[in-house]
């Protein structure tokens, strides 16, 4: 799966103002459908997020939490990925979910049952 990088600021911009959004303290992430064939991905960082060593660091977790959810996703999207003030201290393992719960309210990944128990800490474990 081909991910490519937003870098025009008109492609945030129309993400923010008409695409759907999903927030939580650690990520907020906003997608819209574009018209190529490919899914495009941009990060973002405000100054609120810390000096220029915290925002690169909550870039990279969210790249991180990012990679394996990749092939999963819907192909022909924008996805927006906004960090937090809580973002640079928490791990990727604790985004993962978090993004991976997000993409699946907005419709780019398919609910599949057994994943979310496994992969969402939050879901205790029962067995019958």
């Amino acid at each position: 799966m081909k991910v490519v990088k937003l870098n025009q600021n008109r492609d945030f911009r129309r993400a923010y103002a008409k695409g759907k959004y999903a927030a939580h303290p650690l990520i907020v992430t906003y997608v819209i459908k574009n018209r190529t064939g490919e899914t495009r991905i941009g990060i973002t960082a405000s100054k609120k997020v810390g000096n220029a060593v915290q925002r690169n660091r909550a870039r990279r977790i969210i790249v991180a939490a990012f990679v394996p959810l990749q092939e999963k996703i819907k192909k022909g999207y924008d996805i927006v990925l906004v960090a937090r003030t809580k973002t640079p201290l928490a791990k990727s393992t604790a985004i993962a979910p978090v993004l991976q719960k997000h993409l699946q309210r907005l419709g780019l990944i398919e609910n599949d049952q057994k994943m979310d128990a496994v992969d969402d800490p939050a879901v205790p474990e029962i067995s019958v």
